[in-house]
């Protein structure tokens, strides 16, 4: 026996074999990668095309749909490779074929959760719940959609962790991208303020806004008076903005409301601490006392 494989081993044939077996394990290699590579940049091209064509959709269900076909393309081509690779190996595929399918069904009982998965996947997409690029959140997660496959989804916070979640486990979302936005601003001024005239100041300043940032979709609105707190009246402004840009907006809506009222020198109200020496009047108190006595 061991020198039949001694035998084996020094014959020429058996390394041209061998050495020819390599080499077409390398070829399948290399041609999947090409194929894969070539196949992702004509998704993308024909997502360019249909961008001119009258039949389009939404920017973010494209982006989504480009990965989804970016993966599904990776999945068959190294299905393929794994099986043209097996039959350079003398394996005889037919068979193994056969033999998963009859494990794939034993196994298919303990893999609910997978088919759970991939079902979900595929309702997401297909009712375009979310697409890549949305924000959304989901059970504790929050941020932007990165990703989107027939099993998990991933979902980028603002903090930069990256939330790979199955998708049989999204029961419910909370897209924030779909509809525009509400800005909700309140700001402060002091009960010795002129109310009447805050509002003036405050509506034809609203007004000049919208020219200056692009993401307002409509002029901000002064709603008026909100709430009277223990030293301040709170007054409150809203706008409707672009998905998303509510916190933007916000920002600057302050910032445009507090340099509007110092420059007309109207007080925004802030705590105070009054302090009172009660020693200083104890000597008063005591000669009142000894005159009254006298």
């Amino acid at each position: 026996m061991k020198g039949n494989i001694l035998d084996k081993l020094t014959e020429e044939a058996f390394w041209i074999g061998m050495g020819e077996g390599l080499l077409k394990i390398f070829l399948i290699l290399v041609i999947s990668s090409l194929f894969i590579r070539i196949g992702k940049l004509a998704v993308q091209k024909f997502f360019v095309f249909r961008d001119k064509s009258p039949l389009r959709v939404s920017e973010r269900r494209e982006l989504t749909m480009v990965k989804l076909l970016e993966n599904i393309l990776t999945y068959v081509v190294y299905f393929v490779a794994l099986m043209m690779i097996l039959e350079t190996l003398t394996i005889n595929v037919t068979s193994l074929v056969a033999g998963a399918g009859i494990v794939g069904l034993a196994i298919g009982f303990g893999a609910q959760n997978l088919v759970r998965d991939i079902i979900t996947g595929f309702f997401i997409i297909f009712e375009d719940q979310f697409s890549v690029g949305d924000y959304i959140k989901v059970n504790a997660f929050e941020g932007t959609v990165e990703e989107i496959g027939l099993r998990t989804t991933k979902i980028k916070s603002w903090t930069g962790e990256l939330h790979i979640l199955p998708n049989g486990s999204i029961s419910e979302v909370t897209n924030f991208s779909l509809h525009n936005s509400t800005a909700v601003v309140d700001f402060n001024v002091s009960y010795e303020s002129d109310v009447t005239e805050v509002e003036r100041l405050v509506e034809d300043l609203l007004r000049v806004l919208p020219a200056k940032y692009e993401d307002m979709v409509s002029m901000p609105e002064l709603l008026g008076v909100q709430n009277f707190g223990a030293s301040e009246i709170v007054m409150r402004v809203v706008c409707e903005t672009a998905p998303m840009r509510h916190w933007y907006v916000g920002r600057m809506i302050r910032k445009e409301i507090k340099l509007m009222l110092d420059g007309h020198g109207i007080e925004i109200p802030f705590p105070r601490v009054v302090m009172y020496d009660k020693s200083k009047e104890q000597p008063e108190e005591s000669g009142e006392g000894e005159r009254s006595g006298g």
